[in-house]
Parts: structure tokens; C-alpha cells; sequence
């Protein structure tokens, strides 16, 4: 390795990718494509960035196996960037495996994490903590320590965790000081306004708050019967109850859990649940039957009693009822939680993320646009979303692995 290319790859490992870019932007061999690549994809230059190392790679040929690899694991940071998640896993797979055959073990971990960040935005932090748990931060930089630490955060506060996040945190941002990467650094802070930030609101007996991460964990941890409107799902300190494929029968509970200790009228389930304006013999049969089936699912936690007017919502264990809802109620909000990340988003990688199908994504982004929520911008399959985030709300509580958008 001549000298520039040395100095320009330590100029990109210390976040200075206009250093590296002096080096080499006017080398056209291999190794330089890719440093010019892998700096322009740093600066945010991502088509550009992508057209570089694709050049890299076939300059490189087929004998300088982890050159290619490198790329390939560079390329693939991109798609991540750029919130393109159908990548060809296989092929970061090899890449990594050729990586690890060749003694390149902190580029190797470094597409594991890929990986991971990829599981994490697709909803499947189980997978991503196994795949996180492969791997000893204690003998990476600090920069990869900052990175593992990262994840760990998201994983944590996807499980609801707070302390446990509020900790990798503190861990990732001694690392990314050690490091001495600005970026690193700002995207420690970041994550950190996050976790701080209003995650739900509580509603209990007739009034309604906002809660933190830790006051969520803390809720969950309470012996209250909760009823958990992210995952559609009823549960206290002994049992849960999912009713994420019975959407009536949660608005019902939800609608007698709001009210608790009290009764709800049969008119106003009647225009909650069914939206019909009047009730009559027909909606309040209707009613009757969906009560029936709420108390058999909810036989083991609470009982659904007829009072004069209505119904009302009897816990069989907890002295507490509460509601715990998203921080934003409304049309399309799965979608906006995503782009609330501020990135821009394509059609199909926010379809892979909600697992719902392409067209009802698009549809929801079409209306997103006709009200001024979303912008697109690029053609054809290049076209992609972005959106200023809602001021004051985290998204990780508005992805729940099992919810279908609606």
C-alpha cells in the first residue's frame, strides 16, 4: 500500500473523509475508487459512492478476494444508509466469511453489525442480540465499540429496557469520545434524545399523560392490568392476552379500559367500535356478541359486567386499569414513525419493514403526500420519502413486531 492510500484509509477510520478525498480524487486504481467511494458515501453522496466501489470491485479482480469483500461490506453500508433493506444477505455473508478466512476480523464484525442495525429496523431485535452477542466490543477500536454499544441501545429499548439502554448509551458515547469521530459522537446524542423522549401516553381513569421509556418498562412491570394498544394485547402481573388478529375486541376492551372504573353506554360503543351514528336492535345485537367474546378471551384476567346502561370492565386480580397508547393516533402513523428517523425511505424497503404489501404502502404514502406529510423526490425505482420527524415522540414504541397497518 503506497503512502496517500495509507494516509487517506487513516482519514476515513477518523471520520475525515474530505482528508481522504484530497488524497486520492484524482487516482483512478482500484484502492483509491474504493477510498473515494467509501468518503463520498460519508458525505452522503450515495449514488456516486455506490458507482465507485462497483468500479473497485471489477479493478480489483477476482484474486484480491477481501478487497472485494471490503467492498461488497462498504455497499452494503450504503443500502443500509439509504434504507434499502432487500439486500442480497448472502452476499455479505461470503464477504464476511472471506473476511474471517483472511484475518480481517474488524471488518468482518463490522458486517455482522450491518446485520444486526438491519434486524433492528425490520423489528426483530431478538435476532439482532443474537447476532450482536457473536461478538466481543473489548477487542475492536473504539469506534467499533461505540457502534456494538449502538445497537445494544436499540435492542434494549426496543425491549423496553430503559436502563439497560441508558447505559450501552453511556458506554457507546466514552467510546466515541475515545474515537474522536464528531459523527459518532452526534449519533450517540441523538440516540440519546430519543430514549428521553415521550414514548406513550397512559390513560387512567379519565386522565391522560405522556411516559417515558423507563415509566413505560416500569407500567409493565406493575401489577395494573394493562392494555397495550402498540401490541394489542391485555395482561397483568400473572397473564397476557394477545388480541393483535381480534381488533374489534381490543377497541372494546379499550374503550371499557379508558372508563374504569365506570361503565360505558351501549350507544357510545356502539358509534366507538361499529361507527355507526345510531344504535339500534341490530348494532346492539351486534354488541352483544362481541362482549360475549371479549369475556371468554379475557376470562383469566377480567370480567366484562352489564350495568344499566352498558358494560363495564372488572379486573379478576388487579386493584389498577390502564391504557398504554401510541404517542400519535392517527391514519398512517406506522409509516411517519419510520420516516420520522429522518432518512428517506423507499416504497418496498417500508413494505419489507411493516410486512405489508408494496401497493398499500404506496397508497399510504400517496395520501401521506396529498396532505403535505411526506415529500418524495426521484423517479421511477430511484423515487423515495422522507419526512421531517414529529418533534417530541420516539418511534421505537411505534414498531411492534406484530402490529398490521391500517
Amino acid at each position: 500500500m503506497d503512502s496517500m492510500i495509507s494516509a487517506a484509509a487513516h482519514a476515513l477510520a477518523a471520520g475525515d473523509p474530505l482528508g481522504a478525498l484530497d488524497r486520492v480524487a484524482l487516482r483512478d486504481d482500484a484502492p483509491a475508487l474504493a477510498l473515494r467511494g467509501i468518503a463520498l458515501a460519508q458525505l452522503g453522496d450515495f449514488s456516486r459512492a455506490r458507482m465507485l466501489l462497483r468500479r473497485a470491485m471489477r479493478a480489483f479482480g477476482a484474486r484480491q478476494a477481501v478487497a472485494r469483500a471490503r467492498c461488497v461490506v462498504a455497499e452494503a453500508d450504503i443500502a443500509l444508509a439509504s434504507r434499502e433493506l432487500n439486500w442480497a444477505a448472502k452476499s455479505l455473508d461470503a464477504a464476511r466469511a472471506t473476511l474471517e478466512a483472511h484475518g480481517d476480523k474488524a471488518n468482518a464484525a463490522y458486517a455482522r453489525y450491518l446485520e444486526a442495525r438491519r434486524l433492528l429496523l425490520l423489528g426483530h431485535p431478538d435476532e439482532a442480540e443474537r447476532k450482536l452477542d457473536q461478538l466481543n466490543p473489548a477487542s475492536f477500536p473504539p469506534s467499533m465499540t461505540a457502534i456494538h454499544e449502538l445497537i445494544s441501545a436499540g435492542i434494549q429499548m426496543r425491549h423496553l429496557k430503559a436502563a439497560a439502554a441508558h447505559a450501552a448509551l453511556d458506554r457507546a458515547g466514552r467510546a466515541a469520545q475515545r474515537a474522536g469521530i464528531p459523527a459518532l459522537t452526534a449519533e450517540v446524542d441523538n440516540t440519546l434524545q430519543v430514549l428521553n423522549a415521550p414514548a406513550a401516553r397512559l390513560m387512567r381513569s379519565g386522565l391522560e399523560r405522556s411516559l417515558r421509556l423507563g415509566e413505560v418498562e416500569a407500567l409493565m412491570e406493575s401489577e395494573a392490568l394493562v392494555l397495550d394498544a402498540f401490541r394489542y394485547v391485555v395482561r397483568d402481573a400473572g397473564k397476557t392476552v394477545s388480541l393483535v388478529r381480534r381488533p374489534v375486541l381490543f377497541a372494546l376492551a379499550r374503550a371499557l379500559g379508558e372508563a374504569w372504573p365506570h361503565d360505558v353506554s351501549r350507544d357510545t360503543l356502539v358509534a366507538r367500535i361499529f361507527r355507526a351514528r345510531t344504535a339500534d336492535d341490530s348494532y346492539r345485537a351486534r354488541l352483544r356478541v362481541e362482549v360475549g367474546r371479549l369475556r371468554a378471551e379475557l376470562r383469566a384476567l377480567a370480567d366484562v359486567r352489564a350495568t344499566k346502561r352498558g358494560f363495564a370492565l372488572e379486573p379478576r386480580r388487579a386493584r389498577d386499569v390502564a391504557v398504554l397508547a401510541r404517542p400519535v393516533e392517527e391514519r398512517h402513523a406506522a409509516v411517519l414513525a419510520f420516516l420520522a428517523d429522518g432518512e428517506s425511505w423507499s416504497s418496498s424497503a417500508l413494505a419489507l419493514a411493516l410486512g405489508a404489501s408494496q401497493r398499500t404502502v404506496q397508497r399510504q404514502l400517496d395520501a401521506l403526500t396529498a396532505s403535505g406529510r411526506v415529500q418524495p423526490f426521484g423517479r421511477g425505482r430511484a423515487r423515495r420519502w422522507i419526512a421531517c420527524p414529529v418533534p417530541g415522540f420516539t418511534t421505537a414504541l411505534l414498531l411492534p413486531d406484530a402490529m398490521s397497518i391500517g
